[in-house]
């Protein structure tokens, strides 16, 4: 495959990292002014809105009573879980810390591959996971000012969000991926909106922090695409380690947006996860088979 391929589709992913990041940014600058129920109830349904619209005019749309399919039930009760969890973590925690903690994702899918669907792992890569969470231990530093209830919760995101994308593995090919987005956008609407008495009741709602979600849908929307174009563009072995940068772009704007840098053993933590994640890709690339974790779907626009 041409390099320019490759390098387009390591933009893409670049791209669709930096707007995941940012609407993670938008969302955690409105945590202070309302709940976790009500920023899941008013981005869900914007992202709802959006993605129906597409669906519908690509012709993605099935019958509701897919929903009822156990796989896509499972789907929907991971993404409102790791939904949930990630945003209370975020109004917790520094943003890149928590950045830090979900960079462990394809390599606990691996795990969940190798453990649930029998497919092979080497010593080598099974060496990579064990390194990796080392290395998320180092983040979170278990102790009394380490192991804190954010960690905790962000760690709950990462093993919810694997357990979305391996149920995702068995929804058979005849459901779009358009329509078990706009079924998971919806459900998260509806338990975002029933969770808001829960958490705190509805706080009014300013015209700013409703164009800041406004906008955290727009570009989550934008990454989930930029993420199926890299896909089809580059060389996944080549492409997929590019979700890292995810943690460059969180630190920045961290930095930037709320005064928050990381500390030495926060870097050095995903530094260790990154490094046993890119020898997992370079591990599957030596295979020539295709990565699980690499397969791992983005997140949902939520």
């Amino acid at each position: 495959m041409p390099r320019s391929r490759n390098t387009q589709g390591a933009i893409y992913m670049s791209s669709a990292m930096a707007g995941f990041s940012c609407s993670d940014a938008l969302s955690k600058s409105v945590i202070a002014s309302m709940n976790a129920g009500q920023i899941m109830c008013l981005r869900g349904l914007f992202t709802s809105i959006f993605v129906y619209v597409i669906a519908r005019h690509m012709g993605a749309l099935r019958p509701w009573r897919i929903v009822l399919k156990p796989m896509i039930i499972v789907r929907v009760i991971c993404e409102i879980l790791a939904a949930v969890t990630y945003i209370t973590a975020l109004g917790m925690m520094p943003i890149a810390n928590a950045s830090a903690i979900l960079q462990s994702l394809p390599l606990v899918v691996t795990f969940g591959a190798a453990l649930f669907f029998r497919e092979p792992v080497g010593w080598r890569r099974w060496s990579a996971i064990l390194v990796g969470l080392i290395g998320v231990l180092i983040i979170i530093r278990p102790g009394p000012e380490g192991f804190t209830v954010a960690a905790l919760l962000c760690v709950g995101s990462v093993l919810t969000t694997a357990g979305r994308d391996l149920a995702t593995r068995g929804i058979g090919p005849e459901i779009p991926s358009l329509m078990i987005t706009v079924v998971t956008a919806l459900s998260v609407t509806v338990v975002g909106a029933l969770l808001t008495p829960l958490l705190g009741g509805w706080e009014p709602v300013s015209l700013s922090s409703l164009s800041h979600l406004l906008l955290a849908a727009i570009l989550v929307l934008i990454g989930y695409q930029s993420v199926i174009m890299a896909m089809r563009t580059g060389e996944i072995s080549f492409v997929a380690p590019f979700r890292y940068t995810s943690l460059i772009f969180s630190t920045l704007l961290g930095l930037v947006f709320f005064a928050e840098f990381p500390d030495h053993w926060t870097l050095a933590g995903a530094a260790v996860v990154i490094v046993s994640g890119l020898y997992t890709f370079y591990r599957e690339g030596k295979r020539h088979v295709p990565p699980v974790a690499q397969k791992s779907e983005p997140r949902t626009p939520v």
